[in-house]
Formats: structure tokens, sequence, C-alpha cells
């Protein structure tokens, strides 16, 4: 007896040291999968991690890091925090919500994680180089470069703080210092192409061109994909008036970068002295990136200035003809008339002398502006986070975020099937008792399940099950024989017959909620297809722009009231679903999307909160209630349940947060 316990005690260590190594792996993986840019796949590791490990800190802080990089800040804030409560003394984790924070534009929360990092690790020269680039962008010069100061006394060769301190001393005014600091840099890493791109920018300051253009030669050299770099090499050609290769570089800088307003603005500038074509475009489209590029504001100011300086002229004219009119009813008109022309000409002298000077000290005031806002646009701040760079290869579902997609609601719900032993599943599939019992009742062939995926690649096994149920129900005709034939028709798009079916299947048992079910989405197929087939189909997807998304037409000739009728049908079958099976979670989320349609938001709303409470890893329904709060403008409600899909393997999610939560 005292043997078998101590054997099993063993076998009870191996087994646990084997969760251990697999949980290692998982945590490997995911790092692995970070490093290289494939930062949802990284999430799904550290999920398995999570689940399976729920209060290990480090797994929150990876995934924290892998939302981070998907421009994911909430999400990777919540991670964050998470791991913070587990380990309160983890000063990676203050450091990086502090970045998240600085991301959010939360300077003030991002310096206190900064300042709790600190406490916990003194000797990280990251954070310090993290806390001056908040401080920086608080306009906090000197408390900027302090930090910078810190880093380096950490780390006397710390680039990023060198860098980083050359762009505070910019901002400041002092160019040779920031010069003497990228000096250092170049040295340190001879082939660093940004500190030859702020180095050129500082010696542009100094207008010392020919340096400049030097530095950012070498600037390409290193970064042929740099389109700053082009940019600023063609404003230092542009100045040296060779407008010619200028073109040539704002060229490229648009090549590389589509959406740079300034080179645009820059290229206009030129085409304009050349007289090319083009150049008026060139205006409109940097405007309509950056409204400060817009010139029609400085044309206004310019037309009444010149409006102004026309009326002062006729006032002048007007009072010289009065003045001589008086002078002809006068003895010695020439004599007064010579005085009086004496008069006005000295009056007009004054008067564009004062023009003149007014004039002069406009220009300069705008030339110094000008000056003002360009090394404010050309200036690179560069943060040493702590995350994978832009610089390293990206694999397909790398950066996500940056892939457009067309922005709509998850489709409903569906049950359809597959032959047994050759399911195709895109993703996770959720379990349902209900489901299940009817596969019990098929005997598991067919297969039965819930979807939202497209179909039509199973048509031809659809077809099969047709013929399968019409012979069944030549045998006995019953209610689960007519639903299961309606189920087929339906994914079949054969809706018309579909409904047939499944209204005999609801005679017959009418408490069947799937039936029930099943009859609400084959309605919204038939009304769907009836509104594309007549040209009627209203814009009724969620539209982050705040489009109309049903048709507001109350024309009491018109279809819409039918419309609604169907509608309610739907929406009332989904009802009597889930009075039978309340725990029926797809009812909720396919009621919810029916009442999206029709404009019901806090309705809906409610629909998709309940569905999450009965399935908490729902991630068509968090996605639909994100799309629902940005639409009402609750963006960060949305940006988290848009984050949470994310998680849960709705990818797209992330685009959406980047373009309408950050």
């Amino acid at each position: 007896m005292k043997r078998t316990i101590i054997i099993l005690l063993l076998l009870a260590s191996v087994f646990q040291s084997q969760a251990q190594l697999n949980i290692n792996h998982y945590i490997r993986v995911g790092r692995t999968r970070i490093s290289i840019g494939n930062y949802t796949g990284a999430i799904e590791y550290f999920n398995i991690v999570i689940k399976f490990k729920p209060h290990l800190a480090e797994a929150y802080l990876y995934r924290g890091t892998a939302k981070h990089s998907l421009e994911d800040y909430r999400g990777a804030i919540n991670d964050y925090n998470k791991a913070i409560d587990i380990k309160p003394y983890y000063p990676r984790a203050y450091n990086n919500r502090g970045m998240a924070y600085h991301n959010l534009k939360n300077y003030i929360k991002a310096i206190q994680d900064y300042d709790r990092a600190l406490e916990f690790d003194p000797d990280d020269e990251n954070i310090y180089n993290n806390r001056g680039i908040a401080k920086l962008s608080q306009k906090n010069l000197k408390g900027a470069i302090e930090d910078y100061n810190k880093a380096l006394e950490v780390n006397p060769k710390s680039t990023h703080a060198l860098m980083n301190r050359s762009n505070a001393k910019i901002v400041s005014g002092d160019i040779k210092g920031a010069i003497k600091d990228l000096n250092q840099v170049i040295v340190i890493r001879p082939h660093y192409a940004a500190a030859y791109l702020n180095r050129g920018l500082a010696r542009f300051e100094m207008e010392d061109y020919a340096s400049a253009l030097r530095d950012y030669d070498q600037s390409i050299k290193f970064d042929l994909k740099n389109a700053l770099a082009f940019n600023n090499r063609g404003i230092v050609k542009h100045k040296l008036e060779d407008y010619n290769s200028a073109i040539m570089d704002y060229d490229m800088a648009l090549h590389l970068d589509p959406e740079m307003a300034s080179a645009y603005f820059n290229r206009a500038m030129a085409r304009e002295i050349l007289k090319r074509p083009g150049f008026e475009s060139d205006y409109s489209i940097a405007a309509q990136l950056n409204p400060k590029f817009d010139l029609k504001s400085r044309r206004v100011d310019a037309e009444q200035l010149a409006q102004n300086q026309k009326q002062q002229q006729n006032q002048n004219k007007q009072g010289n003809q009065s003045q001589q009119t008086q002078n002809t009813n006068q003895p010695n008109n020439t004599q007064s008339k010579q005085q009086n022309s004496s008069q006005n000409n000295n009056s007009s002298q004054q008067n564009n002398s004062n023009t003149f000077a007014q004039n002069e000290d406009a220009k300069k005031k705008e030339e110094a502006d000008l000056k003002k806002r360009r090394r404010q646009m050309n200036l690179i701040v560069e943060d040493s986070r702590d995350l994978p760079s832009d610089e390293e290869e990206e694999v397909d579902d790398g950066r996500i975020q940056n892939k457009n997609i067309v922005i709509d609601l998850q489709p409903l719900f569906i049950i359809s099937a597959f032959e047994k032993n050759a399911i195709d599943y895109d993703r996770f599939q959720y379990y349902n008792m209900a489901v299940d019992e009817l596969n019990e009742k098929n005997n598991y062939n067919p297969w039965l399940t819930l979807s939202n995926k497209s179909v039509t690649k199973f048509l031809d096994i659809f077809e099969n099950f047709v013929l399968f149920f019409n012979e069944k129900l030549a045998i006995q005709e019953n209610s689960h024989n007519y639903l299961n034939r309606g189920i087929f028709y339906s994914l079949m798009g054969n809706y018309n017959k579909s409904l047939l079916d499944l209204n005999r299947s609801i005679e017959m048992n009418e408490k069947d909620g799937i039936a029930h079910f099943t009859r609400a989405n084959c309605r919204y197929k038939m009304l769907e297809q009836i509104e594309i087939l007549s040209g009627k189909q209203a814009d009724m997807s969620i539209s982050i722009e705040k489009q109309n998304l049903v048709n507001e037409n109350t024309d009491e000739d018109s279809d819409e009231k039918q419309t609604t009728i169907d509608y309610q049908q739907i929406i009332h079958d989904y009802e009597i679903t889930l009075f039978q099976n309340p725990n029926f979670f797809f009812g909720y989320y396919n009621r919810a999307f029916i009442k999206l349609r029709l404009g019901e938001y806090k309705s809906a709303i409610e629909d998709l909160n309940h569905a999450i409470k009965l399935e908490p890893e729902f991630a068509e329904a968090y996605f639909n209630l994100g799309l629902t709060k940005i639409y009402m403008d609750d963006l960060e409600g949305g940006a988290m349940d848009l984050s949470r899909a994310g998680e849960l393997g709705i990818y797209g999610a992330y685009n959406i947060i980047k373009r309408y939560c950050n």
C-alpha cells in the first residue's frame, strides 16, 4: 500500500512537471511570435497560458505587449493592470502601461507609471527615456533633458538618450548642442540612419545646406525606405533652387508614404515655381490630408489685406479730388495746387512707407512662424520602447490593424451542417445543448452546428441531405424530419420550400425553439433577397460615420410598412425561441442583429450584453457591441469590447480600434 502511494506521488510529480514544461513551451512560442511580428498568433498562445495559469503575471504582460503592437492600447492597459494586480512590484508592467497611456495622449498617467517603475528599478535607462518623451510632449523641455541626462548617467553610450536629448535641444533652440549629441550617436552607431536624418535637420536650421544635404544622403543610403529623409532632402534642394531634383525627392517621398501632406505641399510649391501643371492638385491634396496646409485661409487674409489697402487708396483719392475742387474756387489756384500736390505726395509717401514697413514686419513674422512650424513638423521624436520595432520583418497577420477592412456587423448565426468526420471549422465553435439534442436524434449524421460563416462550398452535401430527409418523410412525417429538411433547404438558398417545412414543423410542435430560430433566420434571408432583387435594399448596417441606418420614408403608399412587419415577425420568432430556451445565447445575438438593422440600439446593446453573460467568450457579440457603442459615441466602451473581440479571434477589430478609437 505504501509503495502504491509512493508510485502515485511520483506519477503526479511527473505529470505536474510535464504540465509546467507545456506552459513554458506556450510562453516561449508566444514570445517568439511577438519577436517576428505575429501578434495575433502570440495572443492565441497567451490566451492558452492564461486559461491554465490565470495568476501568471508574465502571461498578461506579454499578451498586453502583443495588443500594444496592434495599437489596441486600451486592451493592452487592461492586461498590464492584471499583471500589476498579480505582481504589484513589476517595473516592466508599469513602464509598458506608461507607454500605452502615452499613445492615448494621457501624459499625466504615463509619467505617474514611469515614476512608479523607477521606484522599483532606478537603473533602467529606458524608463528615464520614456519619461523624458512624455515630458517633452508636455513641453517640459527642462524636465525632459534632465531625464535624458539621468539615462546617460546609467548608460553613457545610450544612443536612444542622446537622440532624445538632441530632439529636446532642437526644440529649445540649442542647435549646436543637438549637433554635438548627434555626433556622439554617429560615432557609436555609424550606420544609424535616424541620426543622420536629425543632424541634417539641425544643420538645415543653421542654414548649413551643404552639410544638411550630405547628412540626408547618408540617411537615405542607410535607409532607402525613409520617406521623411527624401522629403527633407527635397526641401534642401528646393532652398538651393534645384527644383527639378527637389520634385524627384518629393515624388519618392510620396511613393513611400502616399499620405505625407508636407511632401504634396512642397511639391506644389516647386511645380508652381517651374510653372508645371499639377501644383493646384497637390495643394488641394495637402489641405485635405492636413488642414494646416490649407491655403484658402491664408488667401482670405491676403485678400482682406488687399481690400483694406484698396479702400485706403480710394479714400486718399477722394480726399485729393475734394481738395482740388475747393482750390478751383480760389485765386492763385496754381500755387494752391502745387502746395496740395506736395502735401498729397508727402502723405502718399508716408502711407507707402507705413504699408511697406507693415508688410516687412508681417513677412518677417510669417517667416519666423513658418520656420517654427517647419521645425515642429520635421522633428523626429524617437521613443525607445521595449517593443518590436517597425523595421522587423512582418508576417502576413502581423500588424493586421494596418489592413483595410469593410466595417460591418458580424452576421447572423444559423444552423449549418457538415458530414460526420469531415468538419471544417474556421475558428472556435460554440457548444449548445439544444443543437446537440438534434445531433443525438440524427445519430450525429448529419452533424449540425451553429455558424455565421459562408456555407456555399457545402451545397452538394446539403442537397444530398435534402434527398435523405425526403426518404425519411416518406416513411414518417414528424416535426423533427420537417425541421431538418427545412434547415437544408435554407442552407441551399431555397427559402420558400424551407419556410413551408418549418411552418409544418412548428404546427406539429409549436414549442420547438430551434424551429422558431431557424424560421426567423429563413425569413431574414428571404427579406434580404427580396430587397436585393427589387433594388430597394436599405443601407441598414452599423456605420461609424453615422449615415442613416434605416430608410426614413414614411409614405403610406411605400412598401416600408410591409418591411417593418417582416422584421417584427423575425423578432417574434426569436422571442419564442428565447422563451422556450432562455440560455440560448444565439437567440439574443440574432435578435440584437435585427434590432440594430432597425435602429433600436439601446435594446440591441441589452441583448448583446445578455448573450455575453451567457457565453463570456462570444467574440462576435463583443464585436457588434463594440461597433454599436462607437456609433453611440462611447469610444472607451467600444474600444474595450473590440479589444476583447480581437483577443478572441476577430482580428479586424484591431483595424477599427486604430481608425476610430485612438
